[in-house]
């Protein structure tokens, strides 16, 4: 009897290991993004075995989720398993709803061959919730753009992700450009070539372990939606019954990156991280007008509608510290040829008027955080006095293009890879923000601080 059961148990164990062999795998990690007070999303995709060039193919089974306030999990609650096909890259979300603020959860991925059979691969992550508004918490976040596959610094991906993990950053926030589809090869000319982009780019050892671990906000831009310097055709949406497959195009574009990244409703929203700090993480791609139109008063990036609430939430803010984060410049300066950007003369009346905006409502405490150009700075208008650092590339590798030095607006110029961080905390009881570059290794190249009375 007991020999039976041994041997029952051998090729049980035998069983499971031919079956983790073969997979599926979540060689993708996972993503945590959306984080607020009392919610989250929780992103995952299953895998084959890896191939070669960093391909990460997508493979079908299913994906439970399980998540805790114990270390251990002891006291999980488990969500139903969730089938992970094709049609979607194998991907798999799940929203986390009623959770409580400022505490941290514990989250357990278990890859399944089907529904009903073991596991073939388990993955562990946390997470920390936003803090309530009317509390006072110190936290550190972290910002970073622009990561071209063939500018990785490292054979595990980009060395900003460890680097942003010693900070001890509450969270980070991708300004976009997380991919290239024109720029790095294959060029991404159809649906599975786009997707190829992500899930090799987000399959880097260095990506997946910081995932586990730093919860993050994703903003899209030109290069990870179609091209450089894309728009949307006049009147073109992203049709949720139109299958994604064949060729690329911006439509399929805007559907590729909500199937990627741990996304809500909108893609342009706000998250308060208690008295402190609230961010805003603005849309720069789905609502703009054609880059090469005639400026004017109806030109637009942003489009009236979030225009519109970008300024009514920016006001009803009683936060300490406002940080408005955009894909692309605000204050610039940018390249003379550029037409991208409220930096530029082909959307200078929108800007114009936004950073003139902010000096009427007296908003002394907003600062803008942006992406897009591959070197960092630290501009200050000087008709609005309305602050922004440009966070930089994600490697030295992907730095380059800059105008130059401009001494009317930039008290920190640097052609160099690096993210940006923004440090809120308390002083003698004043309320105060640290903006600092950092360099690929984390070295803290320019520090600018404010404080509140």
């Amino acid at each position: 009897m007991l020999r039976a059961t041994f041997l029952s148990l051998v090729g049980w164990l035998l069983a499971i290991c031919a079956l983790a062999a073969d997979g599926p795998f979540l060689s993708n990690g996972l993503k945590i993004g959306e984080v607020a007070t009392d919610s989250a999303i929780v992103w995952t995709r299953l895998t084959g075995p890896r191939a070669e060039g960093g391909a990460v193919p997508g493979k079908p089974g299913s994906v439970r989720l399980a998540v805790s306030t114990r270390a251990d999990l002891t006291d999980a609650k488990e969500f139903p398993a969730v089938l992970a096909q094709a049609e979607s890259d194998f991907t798999a979300t799940w929203k986390l709803e009623n959770l409580r603020p400022a505490t941290k959860y514990y989250v357990r991925l278990t890859a399944h061959a089907d529904a009903t059979g073991p596991p073939t691969v388990r993955l562990d992550a946390s997470f920390t919730t936003a803090p309530p508004p009317d509390e006072w918490h110190d936290l550190r976040f972290a910002v970073m753009s622009c990561q071209g596959w063939t500018d990785q610094d490292d054979p595990g991906g980009f060395l900003i992700y460890p680097s942003m993990h010693k900070t001890g950053a509450s969270f980070y926030v991708a300004t976009g450009d997380n991919v290239y589809y024109d720029n790095d090869p294959p060029e991404a000319t159809t649906v599975p070539l786009a997707r190829l982009h992500w899930n090799r780019m987000y399959g880097l050892p260095l990506l997946v372990e910081f995932h586990r671990h730093v919860p993050g906000y994703w903003q899209k831009d030109d290069h990870d939606v179609l091209r450089n310097d894309a728009w949307p055709k006049p009147g073109q949406t992203a049709d949720p019954d139109e299958p994604l497959t064949g060729p690329l195009t911006f439509a399929k574009g805007q559907r590729i990156f909500r199937e990627q990244v741990p996304l809500g409703e909108k893609t342009y929203r706000t998250f308060r991280w208690g008295r402190g700090v609230q961010i805003w993480l603005v849309e720069g791609r789905d609502f703009r007008s054609p880059n090469n139109l005639p400026d004017g008063p109806e030109k637009t990036i942003w489009g009236p509608e979030q225009l519109a609430w970008l300024k009514a939430s920016l006001l009803a803010s009683d936060a300490e510290f406002r940080i408005l984060i955009s894909p692309t410049p605000i204050v610039g300066p940018d390249r003379e040829k550029k037409a991208d950007n409220h930096a530029n003369r082909a959307f200078a009346h929108e800007g114009n008027a936004f950073r003139a905006w902010t000096k009427e409502k007296k908003l002394d405490n907003l600062f803008v955080c942006c992406g897009d150009r591959h070197w960092q700075y630290h501009s200050v208008d000087p008709a609005s006095g309305l602050h922004e650092f440009a966070v930089g590339a994600a490697s030295d590798q992907h730095a380059g293009g800059s105008p130059g030095l401009d001494a009317d607006y930039q008290q920190f110029h640097r052609v160099k890879g690096g993210f940006l961080t923004a440090q809120v905390s308390r002083e003698r009881g004043r309320p105060t923000i640290a903006l600092r570059h950092h360099d690929v290794h984390g070295a803290v190249v320019n520090e600018h601080v404010a404080r509140r009375p």
